[in-house]
């Protein structure tokens, strides 16, 4: 196996929802396989920062050139691995073997990602449910201890920074069950926003309306059976993108109105960067899926058969975040277009038309019906590339059993 020296850079500030320009970046990217070879690399990097006290967070990314696939990088340990670091010269180790038993290649590469500013997670307490004046915000600088316990599916909303950047939206030609409307062409996001780790869960729903919609009762479950304008609602909430507002008594507005920050569902480019976390692969664990009528590949990080599932049982991305793949549909802000095109785009906000009523639904489910989905239970439905689209007062699929699967996760923008 030969490891190789990487590329890097990015930059951007975060922090109680402020975004600010910082002058951050990485450079002078080395990997080196640990001899005798046990399975770990050392990925030594530098952090330049104008301010020479700044805490920085780093994030990795791999990517094996002979299978033309990115790999999420999470059994990492050193510097960075956890924590900030200082401007300077560090060092972590990526326990390579752990991610991916077996991995052997030629030609690798490593890319770094830099922010500084606030702490990556942000915390919501709902606690106070829906008599509540506000929901008190804090931030964590890291997973804590015992991990993302009940509490954080519950009476708490976990959210993950994510850093701006340039990916590659869509799918290539010869993806196995890809769909004409996933057109590749590239995405540039200029600005980090914070993504829900987890769905929206049917307890963190009830907190903040008072009510739960959804089929497959379960607290720790994602909420479904739910449309668009029940998130953003049916008068301001469905005028986007004309304009972000939504209505003070959809889901959306009363976070707004409690938290005093601009939470939404997220845009389809945002959604699928975060979902990607730096892959390129049909799906995020670095996999490209086999066979149409499987789930296989995608087993270890969806619920892509069977019920609905509690969040958060499946493994996570190289972001950090739980069932991008599968478990439920989840809505995006835009309104659906056939095409996205090839051409590159910045910051896209979707097909501008204030008159159209279909959305799109990211994600696959773990129910898909056979009579609406030809990928019924199949990893093929549940692509980062794949799209679909519903209108605005459906819950997207529906089945004889008055089974549907609409639910989301959300995003909280910086400010302007």
């Amino acid at each position: 196996m030969n490891m190789k020296t990487t590329m890097i850079a990015l930059a951007a500030l975060a922090m109680s929802g402020t975004a600010v320009e910082a002058a951050v970046s990485v450079s002078n990217v080395v990997c080196t396989q640990q001899y005798p070879w046990n399975g770990k690399v050392d990925i030594d990097y530098e952090v330049f920062a104008d301010d020479p006290a700044a805490d920085v967070w780093v994030y990795a990314t791999g990517f094996d050139k002979d299978a033309n696939v990115s790999m999420g990088v999470r059994a990492i340990s050193g510097d960075g691995a956890n924590a900030p670091v200082k401007p300077g010269k560090h060092r972590m180790t990526w326990d390579v073997t752990n991610d991916y038993p077996g991995f052997n290649t030629t030609k690798f590469t490593v890319k770094m990602t830099a922010l500084t500013g606030g702490a990556p997670y942000m915390v919501v307490d709902l606690s106070g449910g829906v008599d509540a004046l506000s929901y008190p915000v804090s931030y964590l600088s890291s997973v804590p201890a015992g991990g993302w316990t009940d509490e954080y599916k519950t009476t708490k909303l976990v959210l993950r920074l994510i850093p701006p950047g340039t990916f590659m939206m869509g799918s290539p030609s010869d993806e196995l069950g890809r769909d004409s409307n996933e057109t590749l062409h590239q995405v540039t996001l200029t600005k980090p926003f914070y993504i829900g780790v987890f769905e929206i869960t049917q307890k963190q729903w009830q907190l903040v309306l008072g009510s739960n919609p959804s089929y497959w009762q379960g607290d720790l479950r994602p909420v479904e059976r739910v449309s668009y304008t029940m998130i953003r609602g049916g008068i301001n909430g469905i005028a986007y993108p004309v304009h972000d507002q939504v209505d003070a008594n959809s889901f959306i507005g009363r976070l707004r109105s409690k938290i005093n920050m601009l939470f939404d569902l997220p845009t389809e480019a945002q959604w699928e960067y975060a979902c990607r976390a730096g892959t390129s692969s049909a799906l995020n664990n670095g996999k490209n899926i086999s066979q149409t009528g499987s789930c296989d590949e995608a087993d270890e990080v969806a619920v892509c058969r069977g019920t609905v599932a509690i969040v958060g049982t499946k493994m996570c991305n190289a972001w950090g975040l739980y069932d991008m793949h599968g478990n439920i549909s989840e809505w995006c802000r835009d309104v659906y277009a056939s095409s996205l095109g090839t051409s590159s785009v910045v910051d896209p906000v979707g097909r501008m038309n204030s008159t159209a009523t279909d959305r799109v639904v990211k994600s696959g489910c773990a129910r898909q019906h056979g009579a609406y989905d030809d990928y019924n239970g199949h990893a093929a439905g549940i692509r980062s590339a794949r799209r679909m689209s519903c209108g605005q007062d459906g819950y997207w699929f529906s089945d004889w059993s008055g089974y549907s699967d609409g639910g989301l996760r959300v995003v909280c923008l910086p400010a302007e």
